[in-house]
């Protein structure tokens, strides 16, 4: 279990990097009625980092945890949005983004462990 807290920290804070080097694939796939697309892919990236260092540390993690869950809640939406376009256009891994949906309540009930 403490090396867990390590892996979902790593996972979150790499993600978030990830939003400022390929801004424009999670541009793709936030949901229409969100606006300000790429100013709410920069502040989910940070959110991610941000929710990743609190993880790290004894005494913010589980603000750290709290954090984490409400941005995989609010983050769902652009899952199934994903999945939604990708089963438009008929994308050969669709069946990936229908998989991943569930694993938002994974990460959640992951980042639940932590709140202590």
């Amino acid at each position: 279990m403490f090396y867990s807290k390590f892996i979902l920290a790593f996972l979150l804070i790499t993600a978030g990097v990830f939003h400022f080097v390929k801004p424009h694939f999670f541009m793709k796939i936030m949901p229409d009625y969100v606006p300000l697309h790429l100013q709410m892919v920069y502040i989910s990236g940070v959110v991610e980092i941000l929710c990743g260092i609190l993880l790290l540390f004894p005494e913010t993690q589980k603000i750290g945890a709290y954090l984490s869950i409400a941005l995989f809640i609010a983050v769902f939406p652009a899952n199934i949005e994903m999945a939604r376009k990708f089963y438009e256009i008929n994308h050969q891994y669709f069946w990936l983004t229908v998989l991943r949906l569930p694993l938002q309540f994974v990460l959640i009930w992951w980042a639940y462990q932590f709140r202590k």
